[in-house]
């Protein structure tokens, strides 16, 4: 974890923030958040120092509401016993039940709450990504009522076969949208995203546009035009098509190839109700932070739009 050193009260500004641009709604996923201090007031101010009100909420969620932790993934140290693997798959059960007994006992007030922080300060939750195609059918639920209590139009889980075969019927249930993030899937021989979308009327495809950009070379544009009515969220990232000399790599913003105001402005044209959140990829530079890099990438995209 880098040195990070911000001190706030949340509140300290009177000004609620605002990154609605010329009709197109600018967020982040608070991934972007990942590698400093991340409880949910932390995160919180972040965003508000970074003008944002419009949210995908990760793992936050359910850390900042005291879900138990496994120990720190530990790094290197050789090949495993078979007894050491043995351990290790024992205590990642006992993990996971510990898990689906917390999340079980939960009062939906705790998320209540967080949506009342949030909105308070002017910030909106519009995904809770919580990946729960794995989950038992009750976490499932629990999911859908936690996103429910938030305020959010639906669950973000990672495109797989299984997930969008599963998600969608619980979607259905409780009026609500199963949304899957792309990476590399469209780079694919013989990738069909309508087989995947046709499991559920409820499935929808939160189109990373660097993934889609990066690992196909193909314009954006031409997979949201199509699916416009399909996508209620993108992610935003600049990388490097295929063809580079450093090819699918994350870079700040300007200095990839994913063609980031051509999106933007055919959002802006079209006037498509879809979110598009930063999800802050590229390495840190040095001397700079996650925070400061975030209010970069949302000033970029502010200044195309307007």
């Amino acid at each position: 974890m880098i040195p990070f050193n911000h001190t706030f009260a949340i509140g300290s500004g009177s000004k609620k923030p605002n990154s609605k641009v010329g009709g197109v709604q600018l967020g982040l996923t608070t991934y972007c958040y990942r590698s400093i201090p991340h409880s949910l007031e932390q995160t919180l101010e972040y965003v508000l120092q970074s003008g944002v009100n419009s949210l995908e909420m990760r793992s936050v969620l359910e850390e900042g509401l005291g879900i138990p932790q496994g120990p720190p993934r530990q790094q290197g140290g050789g090949q495993l016993t078979d007894k050491e693997k043995a351990d290790r798959a024992k205590a990642a059960q006992e993990l996971r039940e510990e898990q689906r007994k917390w999340r079980l006992s939960l009062p939906m007030q705790k998320y209540a709450d967080v949506k009342k922080m949030y909105n308070k300060a002017g910030v909106d939750i519009h995904i809770a990504k919580f990946v729960p195609s794995s989950w038992s059918d009750e976490e499932i639920d629990y999911a859908y009522k936690a996103a429910k209590a938030l305020g959010a139009y639906g669950i973000t889980d990672e495109f797989t076969d299984e997930a969008s075969k599963r998600l969608g019927k619980f979607a259905e249930k409780h009026n609500s949208l199963a949304i899957y993030h792309t990476h590399g899937q469209f780079g694919m021989p013989g990738f069909d995203i309508d087989k995947y979308l046709g499991y559920s009327p409820a499935n929808r495809l939160n189109l990373d546009a660097g993934h889609y950009y990066g690992s196909t070379g193909l314009h954006p544009n031409e997979v949201i035009i199509k699916y416009h009515d399909k996508i209620p969220s993108i992610h935003m990232k600049d990388k490097t098509g295929p063809k580079h000399a450093t090819p699918n790599a994350n870079k700040p913003f300007g200095e990839g190839e994913t063609p980031i105001a051509d999106i933007l402005l055919l959002l802006k044209k079209e006037k498509w109700p879809i979110n598009v959140d930063l999800e802050l990829e590229y390495a840190i530079p040095a001397g700079s932070d996650p925070v400061k890099e975030v209010t970069k990438c949302i000033e970029y995209m502010r200044n195309i739009l307007e």
